[in-house]
């Protein structure tokens, strides 16, 4: 038996009426397509939750490289000279930290203390994730500090007021306080609680003259594609750098996040996948019911002529056509959900907000913006979803197989007495 013929007849069962056993294969694939649906929404908001928090940090936190001289950490001046204006090298600062104790109208708390040069917050990059809540996000003098708003709102601070940090200075006598008064110029976030939680920006010539000698100093390099060529940049810099330098790459500063972030995708889509193989053993029942309702047909095509693969074929053209219907549904609706996925957050929680403020008058979120992006980036990973695709339907070809060849191999004569 012809393949086209094979493959008619399978479309004929899957499109036929529900009495003709279609309605068996049309389950499966809504069974398949259900399953899809929460795993491209998920593989959707993982990778954008990722790739947002990750260009954050490169952006705004690490950057996409760091340059430490431990020997002689005076020379990052040098060396910044040196290497601006390399090719590929879209911009350095050298950046200055340590911690302090920051006071405000309503309290005081520990704050992470950041010396950088004003350019670095107006670097397009920097720019295109730095979200200023209030005020503006420029320093203009020694004395001008920007802060992160979730350290702002815990000492009671506002645009303009005045705030003391308090850092330690080594000297002859040992460790000495220092108390330095700055004016709040903006209050500023990243979108991401963790990375500015704790936030206090001031200018570097402020950091070089308050902070201690033995604060942690370096240069932070941003790249042309920090994705791709973070390495190749690497060794270009250390034929740049005569002294002893060490450089390190955002994928080493960030090891052990970047690790946690992608085996907590990789196990939510391992979780995900087991639904899918799920969904596709249920091929197997449908191709089984679907035989026992065509055992006419199969009689008939026996007689005429038709072998076991014929008839197998047909089957398997039909678990084949199930995998691809419930695939092309699955991953479409996903698609749409995953890529509307902010509104529609959005919206539930208005929802769920109105019903609370019923009872409770609470406010509700399903996204903490304490651990999550305010708003998650959409990133669409094609060829996962194309995998993802394909697995599906393998897993019902392979499902239905056993299904298949006994429907081949049953006696035709058998099958003519029931009827």
């Amino acid at each position: 038996m012809k393949n086209e013929v094979c493959f008619f007849i399978a479309l004929r069962y899957l499109l036929g009426r529900a009495r003709e056993g279609g309605r068996y294969l049309r389950g499966a694939a809504a069974g398949i397509a259900v399953s899809l649906i929460p795993i491209i929404v998920t593989l959707i908001v993982a990778d954008g939750m990722i790739h947002g928090i990750m260009d954050r940090y490169l952006e705004l936190g690490t950057g996409h490289l760091q340059i430490f001289n431990y020997i002689e950490p005076d020379n990052l001046g040098k060396a910044e000279d040196e290497i601006r204006g390399m090719n590929g090298i879209r911009g350095v600062w050298r950046e200055y930290r340590s911690t302090g104790i920051l006071s405000g109208k309503t309290g005081k708390t520990g704050a992470a203390v950041r010396a950088l040069d004003p350019s670095f917050w107006t670097d397009p990059g920097s720019a295109a994730y730095l979200v200023t809540r209030a005020g503006e996000a420029v320093l203009k003098s020694e004395r001008d500090m920007l802060l992160g708003e979730s350290l702002a709102a815990a000492i009671g601070a506002e645009v303009n007021d005045t705030v003391r940090l308090m850092t330690i200075r080594n000297s002859a006598a040992g460790r000495i306080p220092r108390v330095s008064a700055f004016t709040v110029r903006g209050i500023i976030s990243s979108g991401y609680h963790e990375l500015d939680a704790l936030w206090c920006i001031i200018p570097l010539e402020a950091g070089e003259r308050i902070l201690a000698p033995d604060s942690a100093a370096s240069l932070i390099v941003k790249i042309d594609d920090p994705y791709h060529k973070a390495d190749s940049t690497v060794y270009s810099l250390y034929s740049r750098l005569d002294s002893p330098y060490s450089i390190y790459t955002w994928k080493e500063l960030m090891r052990s996040q970047y690790k946690s972030y992608e085996s907590t995708r990789q196990l939510l889509l391992f979780i995900m996948a087991l639904i899918v193989i799920v969904a596709a053993v249920n091929v197997s029942s449908a191709t089984s019911m679907l035989v026992i309702e065509r055992q006419r047909d199969i009689a008939v095509l026996k007689v005429t002529g038709a072998g076991v693969n014929g008839i197998s074929r047909i089957f398997l053209w039909g678990s084949f056509l199930t995998g691809v219907a419930g695939a092309a549904i699955g991953i479409t609706l996903g698609l749409l959900i995953g890529i509307n996925i902010n509104p529609i957050i959005r919206s539930l929680e208005k929802l769920l907000s109105f019903i609370s403020g019923i009872f409770s008058g609470g406010e509700v979120k399903i996204l903490d913006p304490g651990f999550y992006l305010e708003t998650i980036p959409i990133v669409v990973d094609w060829t996962a979803v194309f995998s993802i695709g394909c697995f599906t339907i393998l897993c019902s070809c392979i499902a239905s197989w056993i299904p298949a060849r006994r429907a081949g191999k049953l006696k035709p004569m058998d099958l003519l007495r029931k009827y």
